[in-house]
Formats: structure tokens, sequence, C-alpha cells
């Protein structure tokens, strides 16, 4: 259960946030009845792959074409627990499109509207051979609509 912003817009002018929504499975859970933590990786791919389908470039079909795009690092910062049946929206937000580097900004937040996890996923393109390239022009062009810079710590 994806969506941009509304029905009408285009996935190549959006309005608002991409966001997805995910209701806790109880195999996502711990004994304690709350996500595990590592398991909040699984939901922002899930979503990061929505966001790029909604956006019409698929992971797989660039995956047929040669290109790869691992992650080289990730923060969650974990705020408040989620539990089985929680309905959570997950927000994707593309923060980066330059060079080899193509990253991702998320919040989840429970149906309250209160923040669960703030999160990033930086990754590199790649060919199939694991060697970094440049991502390709076609792909920064149908991704640039969607992206939202965040400024650096010292405001640039």
């Amino acid at each position: 259960m994806s969506h941009p912003a509304s029905a009408n817009d285009s996935p190549t002018a959006p309005s608002s946030p991409f966001v997805h929504r995910h209701r806790v499975s109880y195999a996502e859970c711990t004994v304690g009845n709350h996500v595990y933590h590592a398991r909040y990786l699984d939901l922002l791919e899930v979503a990061r792959g929505e966001f790029m389908r909604a956006c019409g470039q698929p992971f797989l079909a660039w995956q047929e074409r040669g290109w790869v795009f691992p992650i080289v690092e990730t923060r969650l910062r974990y705020l408040r627990l989620a539990r089985y049946d929680d309905e959570l929206a997950i927000q994707v937000r593309l923060t980066a499109l330059r060079g080899a580097r193509m990253n991702f900004a998320y919040v989840i937040r429970e149906a309250e509207g209160r923040t669960v996890v703030e999160a990033e996923t930086l990754h590199a393109c790649a060919g199939l051979d694991e060697r970094p390239r440049r991502l390709p022009p076609e792909l920064i062009k149908a991704l640039s609509a969607w992206l939202v810079p965040t400024p650096s710590p010292d405001g640039r």
C-alpha cells in the first residue's frame, strides 16, 4: 500500500513525500512484542523499492540492464516501539543523486503520527561486476523531481 502524494499526481511531479504503509506482522516482533531492531532495515528496503517503482524506475529493471545500488552505510534512530498489528507509515525521500551516490531518508510513523524511527540509507551505484559507476543520466533525469536535498551540518 504505497502512494505518492495523491492519485492525480504524476510520478515525476510530486507535491508531497512518498509514503508506504505497512502493518507489523507477528514474525517481525520479539517475545516482548515490539519490532526487532534489525527488521526496520527490511521495512526500509520494501518502502525504497515501492518508491522506485512509483517513480517508474524499478530496481529490477536497472539490475536487468547491469546496474545495482548496494547500501554502503545506514543510520537508524529509534524513538518509539512499534508493536504487532500496528500500521506504520514509512515516508521515503531521495536526498542525494550525484556521481555514484544515491541516498534516501525515511521517517516511520505510527497511526497517531508519532515518529518511531528516523533512518538513512546511502547507496553506491555499481555494475554487476561490483565496480563503482556514475549514476546513469537517464536515472538522474527520471528521479530529479523527487530529490529533496538535506543541508549538511555546516549549512551548505
